[in-house]
C-alpha cells in the first residue's frame, strides 16, 4: 500500500478540505499520514521520511501557499526525498491570478502537480494513480 502525506501548510487552519482529502484517499486504498493544519515544511518532510511516503500533498486555502512552499523541493532533496512526488492545491496565491501562471510558478518551485481553487480531489486522485500507483 502506497503511503501519502497530507496536510495544510503554514498558518492555515482550514481543516474541512484536509479531512475530505484524508477520507477519499483512505477509501481508495492509500495509507494516509495526515500532519493536520498549521504544518511546517519540516512536518511534511519528517512524516514522509518516517513512513517512506511516495507523495506529499500540500493544501493551502488562506492564499499564502506560494510563500509557505518556497524552497520545499530543495528541502525534500536535502532530506533524501527527491524522488517523492509533490502536489499542491487550494487557494495557493493571494488574489485572483491567472492559474496558468500560478501553475508555472509552482512547477518551477519543484511541484509535480498543481491544483487551483475548487478543483476536486478526484482530479488529484487520477494523477496520484498515474504517478505512484495505488
Amino acid at each position: 500500500m502506497n503511503t501519502v502525506v497530507i496536510g495544510v501548510i503554514g498558518a492555515d487552519v482550514h481543516a474541512v478540505g484536509n479531512k475530505i482529502i484524508n477520507y477519499v484517499l483512505t477509501n481508495k486504498g492509500y495509507n494516509v499520514v495526515n500532519v493536520g493544519v498549521l504544518s511546517s515544511q519540516e512536518d511534511f518532510i519528517n512524516a514522509a521520511i518516517e513512513t517512506d511516503a511516495k507523495a506529499i500533498l500540500v493544501s493551502s486555502l488562506y492564499g499564502h501557499g506560494e510563500i509557505d512552499c518556497r524552497f520545499f523541493k530543495e528541502k525534500c532533496e536535502e532530506a533524501g526525498l527527491g524522488h517523492v512526488k509533490l502536489y499542491v492545491g487550494g487557494n495557493i496565491v493571494v488574489g485572483k491570478q491567472d492559474f496558468t501562471e500560478v501553475e508555472k510558478r509552482f512547477k518551477k518551485m519543484g511541484f509535480d502537480r498543481v491544483y487551483g481553487p475548487g478543483q476536486k480531489i478526484e482530479d488529484a486522485l487520477e494523477d496520484l494513480r498515474e504517478d505512484i500507483g495505488k
